[in-house]
């Protein structure tokens, strides 16, 4: 099969398309014929040699296709079924995979493949995001929330599902574009922070009171900002490094700023089982058949244009979701 492969980390440079051995599933997996991967910022720390992996490593961690065989043992999934995933690790750049049947599921006929692989890492981050992170005292319907990158593949789809839970979004982006694009699909309130002051911007919004939780997909650029946008007792969930990993941090300065609380979780951890993983699914599904949230899938390439996926998401080009066509 075809697959886009690196055997040294560094810059989209590093992608190449090689000829790889298609592998027969073992007990408990799956092997999938992909029709579309999704291409995550994951993929990008994976390549760079931010999150380490052995080499040679085929990228990618979402996808959507035919089910061709299953292993021993495997009965939620039969040959012929469409089905979705989020991986628990690379692997997607590829014409077929074989992985894990524990986080793959059928996927409804009325999803296309393209829709289902711009939205299951991203949407599944979503779900255990705004429905299983705890955060003190809850989230009620009024409550303003702060969403950074608001306009990327993540941030669209949870501008949509917030609002869809009753929550005020205080979505931030980084250009009029991109603000406008957060505001169409549901943030309440936007905020360019290459030219506005993000923290009092907050703090006019909520009358000086800041927001029970702030979510940071950035990292390193927005980690202090979004400690001063919290109320007390707030959370600040940092579940990505677009711009460079946080540094280290003094837990003093939570105690300072309010007696705040710092989370740092991954999909991974939450898809402990196929139960859950089918009932995050099914959560998704829900909200996107019904059309609470509608899934942008902004840019599609061939899957030997994977180096160009790369570079445009890095440039911070791209909005919503971008895929790789097999």
């Amino acid at each position: 099969m075809r697959a886009i492969q690196i055997d040294r980390t560094g810059g989209p440079e590093v992608l190449t398309l090689a000829d790889v051995p298609v592998r027969d599933p073992g007990p408990g997996e799956v092997r999938l014929r992909h029709s579309a991967v999704g291409v995550n910022f994951i993929d990008t720390y994976y390549r760079s040699g931010l999150y380490s992996a052995k080499l040679p490593l085929i990228l990618g961690s979402e996808g959507a296709g035919v089910v061709e065989a299953v292993g021993a043992g495997v009965t939620h999934l039969r040959a012929g079924d469409r089905a979705a995933y989020a991986a628990k690790g690379p692997g997607s750049y590829a014409e077929t995979r074989t992985l894990d049947a524990a986080v793959v599921v059928r996927l409804p006929d009325a999803i296309a493949f393209e829709t289902a692989a711009a939205m299951m890492l991203k949407g599944l981050t979503v779900q255990y995001l705004v429905k299983r992170t705890a955060i003190f005292g809850g989230l009620q319907a009024g409550d303003p929330i702060v969403w950074h990158a608001a306009a990327g593949g993540v941030g669209l789809i949870a501008c949509q599902w917030a609002k869809a839970l009753g929550l005020v979004v205080i979505g931030t982006a980084g250009s009029p574009e991109k603000c406008a694009l957060a505001k169409a699909h549901g943030a309440t309130h936007v905020i360019d922070y290459r030219t506005e002051n993000v923290v009092a911007r907050v703090r006019e919004i909520t009358g000086g009171r800041g927001v029970k939780v702030v979510y940071d997909s950035v990292g390193k650029d927005t980690w202090e900002m979004s400690i001063d946008c919290l109320s007390p007792l707030g959370t600040l969930v940092t579940f990505g490094n677009a711009s460079g990993p946080v540094p280290p941090i003094a837990p003093l300065v939570l105690s300072q700023k309010g007696s705040l609380y710092l989370h740092r979780p991954t999909l991974n951890t939450h898809m402990s089982s196929h139960e859950v993983v089918q009932q995050m699914a099914d959560d998704l599904f829900e909200v996107v058949l019904s059309g609470s949230v509608k899934i942008d899938v902004a840019r599609s390439y061939r899957l030997e244009d994977a180096a160009q996926a790369h570079s445009d998401l890095e440039s911070r080009k791209t909005t919503g979701s971008s895929i790789l066509t097999i």
